[in-house]
């Protein structure tokens, strides 16, 4: 038999999503207890999420859950923060047994030098985004929101996210973000030759280009309009799919 792959999802945005895609979603993740040797969420898995010392934001009891139970049952689980849930921390590490990032990182996946990273602020066309995000991640910005009411720093972030406004067709928007990336990408892949694949989400749009001999730059997609994922497997191409359940 071969080895189980190394699954990949991003963008679900759960808070944000119909029912119908949160339940395919939470189908897929009891899918990966047996069908996965590691589960990849690369960023944005909650439309809002922030971590409070003795709260828990509502709505991701079925989610948590699940991805406690996959930890305890020894599947390697990694959560890249996204732009709108890079604010966890010891909570998925000390309460879930999840691994947690903030920040971009090279790892060996499925025998392949993967440059791993959300996607947001890279490539060009975002500069003010990049300025925003500096503020919005400094210590004195997550220090004051903490001192929010939770309540009132939900309703916050559901004014400011746009994910509902993103139900329907891709933008011409997003359509650009998506080409901009797939550029940064096609550029880190030639400047930097020791990697092998760069696996981004943040556009929506699921893409997979294969870049030279034998390298790889993959966009997950999402959960919103899709239900796209990947899978990784050594010695074999990486693949897009889509859950049917």
């Amino acid at each position: 038999m071969p080895a189980k792959p190394i699954l990949v999802a991003s963008d679900v945005h759960l808070g944000a999503i119909s029912r119908t895609q949160e339940r395919a979603f939470l189908g897929w993740l009891a899918h990966c207890a047996d069908a996965a040797s590691a589960l990849i969420l690369n960023g944005d898995l909650f439309d809002f999420w922030f971590e409070y010392r003795s709260v828990i934001p509502r709505g991701y009891t079925r989610v948590l859950g699940i991805l406690a139970d996959l930890a305890d049952g020894g599947l390697p689980v990694t959560l890249m923060g996204g732009n709108h849930d890079w604010w966890g921390g010891a909570y998925f590490r000390e309460e879930l047994g999840v691994e947690f990032l903030t920040d971009p990182v090279v790892r060996t996946l499925a025998g392949r030098a993967t440059f791993l990273a959300h996607g947001d602020g890279l490539g060009r066309g975002d500069a003010g985004y990049r300025l925003l995000r500096l503020i919005l991640r400094g210590r004195a910005t997550r220090w004051a929101f903490r001192w929010l009411h939770p309540d009132i720093g939900a309703r916050v972030a559901r004014n400011v996210s746009q994910t509902v406004e993103r139900w329907g067709t891709p933008t011409e928007a997003e359509r650009k973000r998506s080409r901009v990336l797939e550029a940064w990408a096609r550029t880190k892949l030639a400047e930097e030759p020791a990697l092998d694949l760069v696996l981004l989400g943040h556009t929506h749009l699921p893409l997979l280009c294969e870049v030279g001999d034998a390298r790889w730059y993959v966009n997950t997609g999402d959960w919103v309009h899709h239900r796209s994922y990947l899978t990784l497997r050594e010695g074999a191409p990486p693949r897009l799919e889509e859950w049917s359940g």
